[in-house]
């Protein structure tokens, strides 16, 4: 979900939207600034500073990470000092005032940010505990049309890469919430080493607005290159066959750039 923030109007929008990110947190803050060379003086000159904010929040029952972009940024403040962490909202607030969006993430304007316009990315989950004991990753994909991955439709593309995985439905007493639709789990098929201890939990569940669908992955098990083989096969095929954005921990990242993006943490890897 994407919605662009230009005016007094976008901004009620926006605090009605995410209840002012009541009892949320930053988890990233991030800076850049835009040079361009100019022919006529010889010289590189500002073009512009834009600002993101990660925060992680609640609502309803949904965990929710929200992007918030503000480009055109001419007042930018973050500051801790003696212990203080700004990271931890209350409830921000908002302002439209000579065209300019003012934002204060914290009551004290020590996260503040004044820019011309801003856009919202979020992408949404069920609240599901973790088991930081056995989980070894958790992806969410949040696509933009009503058409969403089968049971069936998973099971066949893993047969083609050479994948092949029995498919065990999950029966709850007490649903997570209302929105999940179905879930269960994949157990590789033929396999002695594997069981009910390792494997990849599929959830599918309905935004609560909009148009869509959400789908959550999570690894459950022992370090095991086959079921790492797994998760990235479905991660790969779902984000070419449908469109929309991956959640990875806090990080949003467009369906579009999930390859590039995973070469580069393989990278990375490899080198530390």
């Amino acid at each position: 979900m994407k919605h662009f923030l230009k005016n007094a109007e976008d901004l009620r929008w926006l605090i009605g939207h995410t209840g002012g990110f009541r009892a949320g947190y930053v988890t990233d803050v991030q800076m850049s600034k835009r040079r361009l060379f100019d022919e006529g003086s010889g010289r590189e000159v500002p073009a512009g500073t834009t600002v993101s904010v990660a925060i992680r929040y609640e609502i309803r029952g949904m965990v929710r990470v929200a992007k918030l972009t503000m480009t055109g940024v001419t007042d930018f403040s973050i500051f801790e000092q003696d212990g203080a962490d700004c990271s931890s909202l209350g409830i921000i607030q908002t302002e439209f005032t000579a065209g300019k969006l003012r934002f204060w993430f914290d009551p004290q304007g020590e996260l503040y940010v004044v820019c011309d316009e801003a856009y919202l990315e979020e992408v949404v989950t069920p609240l599901v505990m973790a088991d930081q004991a056995a989980e070894l990753a958790q992806w969410a994909f949040q696509g933009r049309t009503a058409e969403s991955p089968t049971v069936q439709w998973m099971l066949h593309e893993l047969d083609r890469a050479g994948l092949p995985c029995a498919w065990h439905e999950a029966k709850r007493a007490v649903p997570i919430h209302p929105a999940v639709q179905w879930e269960g789990d994949l157990i590789p098929a033929g396999d002695s080493k594997t069981g009910r201890d390792n494997m990849v939990h599929v959830m599918a569940y309905s935004l609560l607005e909009g148009q869509g669908f959400g789908l959550m992955l999570r690894v459950f098990g022992v370090q095991d290159p086959r079921m790492s083989r797994i998760f990235e096969v479905l991660a790969d095929q779902i984000t070419q066959h449908f469109a929309g954005d991956c959640l990875v921990g806090t990080t949003i990242i467009s369906g579009r750039e999930w390859e590039g993006w995973l070469i580069r943490e393989r990278q990375v890897r490899q080198d530390r």
